[in-house]
């Protein structure tokens, strides 16, 4: 009993890892919300605030645009902007 809940928790933890690996995100970045997340018309872009791991929902993003308002969801429905491609 004991070995298979050993063997389970090092399985999640080499996922952890794997995601951690995979999630180049970072509190700080800039990144855009996906108007199926957002409700709005376009893309979002806003400073990413907060990535944590929920256990039914994967990775969760939060980012804060301009205007102060919050959007947080899955990971799937945000997109990096890597700041040296947005000099101007």
């Amino acid at each position: 009993m004991g070995e298979k809940i050993f063997v389970k928790m090092e399985k999640e933890l080499s996922l952890r890892r794997e995601n951690n690996k995979k999630n180049k995100m970072k509190t700080g970045d800039i990144a855009k919300a996906d108007p199926i997340l957002t409700g709005l018309d376009g893309w979002v872009e806003g400073r990413v605030i907060n990535i944590k791991h929920n256990p039914f929902k994967g990775t969760v993003v939060a980012i804060q645009d301009n205007l102060n308002r919050i959007f947080f969801g899955e990971e799937k429905y945000f997109k990096q902007i890597d700041e040296e491609l947005c000099l101007q």
